[in-house]
């Protein structure tokens, strides 16, 4: 033995027999086995969509035909209050846990953390995932689809990884790191590192389809390989949130369905919702517009349908039909792994959730949205715009989102939508559970209220395995959630063993507790503060599921009650301090990073694009980009590119000249500034951007100058975002530009060819454009 090192206990489990010769001792491999999981232990399938309000599918009377879903529903189990965060992040970080979300560290999305211990963003040693603790008990555990639960700085090929899904307890991940992605060009990750997407739009590619075939090949392997060996998948599919992308096919079955409009549509479903028992007899509209006009978001007010006129009410039908076709396509791609589980003799014994993170979504404005990255940039839409790209809603020439009035209707009969944390419109989402050989009841309701937060302590009720105590030497914080196991086979109005829920969200905040709600009137990305001063509403949701009946005034024992609850669990899960700072302001907050900040970043060619999130930001700054190249004749292509066709910027070669486009926020014409033709030769090619101010919407405007060595050879005004470029990739590039071009004026990566690109600088200091000009000129000569 070592000196200094005490080995006493390294083989205390070992009961076998060492000697001096193997062949005169004993093994015995049990200290070293594996564990494996509990005889008949589920297959768990848990299908996550986004952006969902409960009045949308089919299994709860909605118009959007879901045929996967109603298979399911019909065999299994419909949950009429289930419950979510009201936003993507905080509630997946539920479903990976099994606490809440706050105490996961994502009390926000993960684009728009804070720095305090509820909204840090990285997940504490104190929770333990359900992949890790299902790895540890025998189960092959996968990821696809979207993640949203790694912190922005940690999404770059240098990044940190230890919040990626790998490190987290899954064996394989599949999908897409950010909130949202591009469906035809999406930002994709395997396992740990960057792909490309494995085929285009035009080959036939969609991010829904390309998950299912993943998530195929994922369980077929582990079948062929060890089919004695449950597994857990976790799909997460990009739909429903923005874009809305589908194949054309889809979009088209949905043609003049919503033509009645989302007034007309809220009667329709209210109507089938009580047929079907989804809500009781009695149950009321609420109306759209329900927050004063001194405490609603402007942003999310929902215009009538009387009030619009034709060419409005045809756009905004539009874009309900591809939102429709959207789901059903995804729909059917689950109905892919549906089949195979059957076919293979495992759908008897998998477990599935299928279900959605949040409420419907009205980040389309009222107007509805042909690029949904307005609403991060507060930057607002424009009917015209919209009306022009009617005929192209759902491809890969828009951005997609509708009104406000599609997702209040999507969400009936609640008030409001996603990020209303205190209402149902933003919490209350679809939930089927199929389980035939654990579940006797088909084609029934279960009306037992339930939250995100229950569905990992469900998982591991039912498969036998507890939460560990403590996890790699940290001591463990305790399940959140309550097992909704009990509810299998209780009676459909039996009561729930949750007793309590409470909620907070980007300054919204609520608590239910035994069929009782109390809820704060304050809208979310607001920025008005004060929350000392919100008023407070009480719901007696037992009996009026609807939100509809404000019993303040004559309850206001119980409403003290509720509050002084919700501030108890507020305290107990780090949810102070409340935030309702706009979209735009959460989204550009200074965060640690791992490269400090500085004024001056030199990229070179060869080189995978560089996540926005790491990248130099130029938002709201003046700026200058300088490439260094060698050229020869009938040079071309893309010298810089950050962003995509949505919002972006580009400095490229082409036709013999250099041209600089800043693409704001897709809107069209491309601001283009061009040179005269290019000689062959070596050259400092760039552009020089002087913010002046600020715009109407806090756009920057200054004015743009392209150089060509040390003259100035065009220079006119522009207007710049100070908001993100995009959500979803479309990274800094050198050499090519990435997935979906920044310029209608080139094709998709358009490569530089015909010389050498030495690389690009890009300053953000004061420093003067022909002093650095100076510095890249004797940088070409030394080459």
């Amino acid at each position: 033995m070592r000196e200094g090192v005490d080995m006493s206990d390294f083989n205390a489990d070992f009961t076998g027999e060492i000697r001096l010769d193997v062949r005169d001792s004993t093994p015995d491999w049990s200290p070293y086995e594996l564990r494996t999981a509990p005889d008949g232990a589920p297959n768990v399938l848990v299908v996550l969509y986004d952006d969902t309000g409960l009045a949308s599918w089919s299994p709860y009377g909605g118009r959007i035909s879901m045929p996967t879903m109603d298979r399911l529903a019909q065999n299994g189990l419909t949950y009429t209050q289930w419950h979510t965060t009201a936003l993507c992040s905080p509630t997946r970080s539920t479903m990976l846990t099994g606490r809440n979300h706050h105490v996961n560290r994502a009390g926000v999305i993960m684009e728009g953390t804070t720095g305090f211990p509820g909204f840090a963003g990285r997940l504490p040693a104190e929770c333990a995932t359900i992949g890790q603790v299902l790895q540890d008990n025998g189960y092959s555990t996968f990821w696809v689809g979207k993640n949203h639960n790694v912190p922005e700085e940690d999404i770059a090929p240098g990044g940190n990884r230890s919040m990626w899904p790998l490190q987290l307890g899954f064996d394989r991940f599949y999908g897409f790191l950010g909130g949202e992605t591009n469906n035809w060009y999406p930002d994709l990750v395997e396992d740990n590192h960057f792909i490309d997407a494995p085929a285009t739009p035009e080959e036939g590619y969609h991010l829904s389809k390309d998950l299912a075939d993943q998530a195929l090949t994922m369980i077929r392997n582990q079948q062929a390989s060890n089919p004695s060996k449950p597994w857990y998948l976790w799909f997460c599919p990009g739909a429903n949130h923005a874009p809305h992308h589908a194949p054309q096919e889809y979009i088209d079955k949905y043609r003049g369905m919503f033509d009645d409009g989302y007034d007309a549509y809220r009667e329709w479903v209210l109507a089938r919702m009580i047929d079907r028992g989804v809500l009781p007899e009695g149950t009321a509209l609420t109306p759209f517009n329900p927050m004063p006009d001194d405490v609603a978001n402007p942003a999310d007010h929902v215009r009538p349908w009387s009030e619009l006129n034709d060419d409005e009410r045809r756009l905004f039908s539009r874009m309900a039909e591809v939102f429709a076709g959207f789901s059903e396509y995804t729909d059917a791609q689950v109905g892919r792994i549906i089949d195979y589980l059957e076919e293979t003799g495992q759908l008897d014994n998998t477990l599935v959730f299928y279900c959605a993170d949040n409420g419907a979504s009205g980040e389309g404005s009222p107007d509805g949205s042909v690029n949904e990255n307005k609403f991060f940039n507060g930057f607002p839409d424009d009917l015209a715009e919209n009306l022009a790209m009617i005929d192209h809603l759902g491809s890969a020439d828009t951005y997609n989102h509708y009104p406000t009035g599609w997702a209040a209707a999507f969400s009936t009969p609640f008030p409001m939508f996603k990020r209303y944390s205190q209402y149902s419109g933003g919490t209350c989402d679809p939930m089927v559970i199929h389980w035939p050989q654990g579940i006797a009841a088909k084609g029934e309701l279960r009306h037992q209220y339930h939250h995100s937060v229950d569905i990992v302590a469900t998982v591991l009720d039912v498969i036998g395995v507890e939460m560990p105590e403590t996890y790699r030497g940290v001591t463990q914080r305790p399940l959140d959630g309550v097992s909704m196991r009990y509810s299998f086979d209780a009676a459909p109005d039996g009561p729930s063993e949750k007793h309590v829920q409470y909620y907070a969200m980007l300054g919204t905040r609520g608590i239910w507790k035994d069929g009782w709600k109390a809820a704060a009137v304050h809208a979310p990305l607001t920025g008005t503060g004060h929350f000392e001063d919100d008023a407070w509403e009480l719901f007696h949701v037992a009996e009026d599921r609807a939100e509809a009946h404000d019993l303040a005034a004559t309850h206001p024992e119980k409403l003290r009650e509720l509050i002084d609850a919700w501030f108890a669990e507020a305290d107990a899960n780090f949810a102070l301090p409340l935030d309702d700072r706009s979209a735009r302001e959460l989204l550009t907050v200074q965060r640690p990073q791992a490269e400090r900040p500085r004024e001056r970043y030199v990229y070179y060619p060869g080189t995978a694009a560089v996540p926005e999130s790491v990248a130099v930001n130029v938002r709201g700054r003046s700026f200058k980009i300088i490439a260094d190249a060698v050229l020869e004749d009938g040079a071309q292509g893309v010298l810089f590119a950050h962003g995509s066709r949505f919002g972006g910027h580009s400095l490229f070669v082409k036709d013999g000249r250099l041209t600089y486009v800043y693409n704001f926020l897709g809107i069209p014409p491309e601001q283009t500034f061009t040179s005269e033709p290019l000689t062959p030769g070596p050259h400092t090619l760039g552009v020089e951007f002087v913010r002046e101010g600020a715009g109407e919407h806090g756009e920057s405007v200054g004015t743009a100058t392209l150089y060509v060595d040390d003259r100035a050879v065009a220079s006119g005004p522009m207007r710049a975002q100070v908001g993100k470029f995009t959500l979803c990739g479309d990274g800094l590039c050198v050499g090519w530009d990435s997935a979906d071009p920044v310029s209608r004026q080139y094709g998709s990566a358009f490569p530089f060819t015909g010389g050498k690109l030495l690389g690009v600088g890009i300053d953000v200091s004061a420093e003067q454009y022909l002093d650095l000009e100076l510095e890249a000129a004797a940088m070409l000569s030394r080459e």
